[in-house]
């Protein structure tokens, strides 16, 4: 049934985006995060020039759908920075994401004239105890600033909204499930000029060593997927390259809408060698080109580019 669903609403489409990481410098301390200030790992920012030749290499390899990445740092990833590499990726690339602290309406608005047009916020867990023993220092400790983030940027212009519960984060992935469900209803229903996704990232290996006490299993994972397409035919469906080749071209049938490709999680990595600690270490690390041909051998198109501002 999800299968059926997916193809009668989206086609045989999966859109390719890639993950340009800015920076994994952090005042936060989370303590599944490879970024977390507690750690002792290489850091590295990158330059808006770099950003802007990272950029022109995304866009070689085919990308027209980029997410910008960074750790939570408020000087350094400042307001002015992310306009700016959001200025200097505009005239490359005609989707732009951003995946950073979040930020209040009126910084969003900034970064939507600069040419971004999709906001990503993992609320990681929905649950407040796990999240608030998860969360140790910082500003991503204020669960309510963070949980309204889509909500700002939405007001402020944002056209998708990706959102997302960290699976085995919390013990109970099912109520996740269902409060990640009644997320995406909500702003479904507030926001609905926006195309809303949401996101099922597992916790993968990071510096820290998290180790979750209940990990999803795939049984489960395909469960979650399913129900969500079944329950909102309209929604976004996003895979990333923490999964394995296996299971992301098994899962492909079964109601993905929007894949990252070739990814690199840590800053840097696509124009030039990076010596930065990854956030997370991927599962997938087929090339993009290798991805898109197993989506036409499948039968799917891979979209680079379903959108430009007009």
């Amino acid at each position: 049934m999800s299968h059926r669903t997916t193809i009668q609403r989206f086609g045989r489409t999966v859109r390719l985006y890639a993950p340009l990481y800015l920076s994994n410098e952090c005042v936060s301390i989370c303590t599944y995060c490879g970024f977390s200030a507690g750690n002792s790992v290489t850091r590295r920012t990158l330059s808006v020039e770099q950003v802007a030749a990272e950029g022109v290499e995304l866009k070689r390899r085919g990308f027209r759908h980029i997410l910008l990445v960074a750790g939570e740092h408020a000087r350094i990833v400042s307001k002015d920075y992310l306009v700016d590499c959001v200025k200097c990726l505009a005239p490359l690339m005609p989707s732009i994401s951003l995946e950073v602290q979040v930020w209040d309406t009126a910084t969003y608005r900034r970064l939507v004239e600069a040419g971004c047009d999709g906001l990503t916020v993992f609320q990681e867990t929905y649950n407040v105890e796990t999240y608030g023993a998860v969360h140790r220092k910082g500003k991503k400790r204020n669960y309510a600033w963070r949980l309204g983030a889509p909500d700002r940027g939405a007001e402020a212009g944002m056209r998708k909204l990706t959102i997302g519960t960290l699976l085995g984060l919390h013990s109970d992935w099912r109520e996740d499930a269902i409060a990640l469900a009644a997320h995406a209803r909500a702003l479904m229903r507030r926001w609905w000029r926006c195309e809303v996704t949401v996101a099922l990232p597992r916790l993968r290996p990071a510096a820290g060593g998290f180790t979750p006490e209940d990990p999803v299993g795939d049984r489960e994972f395909v469960q979650l997927l399913c129900a969500l397409r079944i329950t909102f035919p309209d929604i976004g469906i996003n895979l990333s390259t923490r999964e394995s080749p296996v299971l992301r071209d098994a899962l492909l049938r079964l109601g993905v809408t929007t894949m990252s490709a070739g990814s690199h999680t840590e800053p840097g990595g696509y124009a030039s060698d990076s010596d930065a600690e990854p956030q997370f270490e991927i599962a997938d690390s087929r090339s993009p080109a290798e991805v898109a041909a197993v989506l036409r051998a499948s039968g799917y198109e891979p979209v680079w580019k379903d959108w430009v501002r007009c």
